[in-house]
């Protein structure tokens, strides 16, 4: 394409993955919709079901969200006790997040929530972990190419 062509739509990498991002997420809906959840706050618990009482800054970090965004969204999964968040005794500007008995209890759907969308893609395991492998190096690499532009 000459740098003075208008660029096709169906040309565009971001596009593509807007719109595979949006179908996987569409997959998630109808369950999560089930347990009450929306896709953020299952990210959410994903992370602490792997290691429960994390801090804001670890979850912002690991969900690659920033604090602003994570904020409002951890008050609403405490107010529907799926949550808990507590200030650390030995640093009061650290605010830790760990699992009330509600979020604990909705990992036992984690593994069906996973095989829907795996199922949904059409891919198989080599495929899917070729695809990861692909986007988080693209991710790393846009990060870090962000550090300088």
């Amino acid at each position: 394409m000459a740098p003075t062509e208008t660029p096709r739509l169906e040309a565009q990498l971001c596009f593509d993955l807007y719109a595979a991002s949006r179908a996987i997420t569409a997959v998630y809906r109808p369950a999560l919709s089930e347990l009450g959840l929306t896709y953020p706050q299952y990210l959410v618990l994903m992370v602490l079901w792997e290691d429960d009482d994390v801090t804001v800054g670890d979850l912002a970090t690991r969900l690659r969200l920033d604090h602003g965004t994570l904020t409002p969204l951890l008050r609403r999964m405490e107010d529907a006790e799926l949550v808990t968040r507590a200030r650390r005794a030995s640093d009061e500007r650290v605010v830790e997040v760990g699992l009330a008995p509600r979020g604990e209890r909705l990992r036992a759907e984690a593994p069906r929530l996973s095989c829907l969308a795996r199922d949904a893609t059409g891919l198989d395991d080599e495929q899917i972990a070729s695809l990861q492998a692909v986007l988080k190096q693209m991710s790393a690499h846009l990060a870090t190419g962000s550090d300088q532009r």
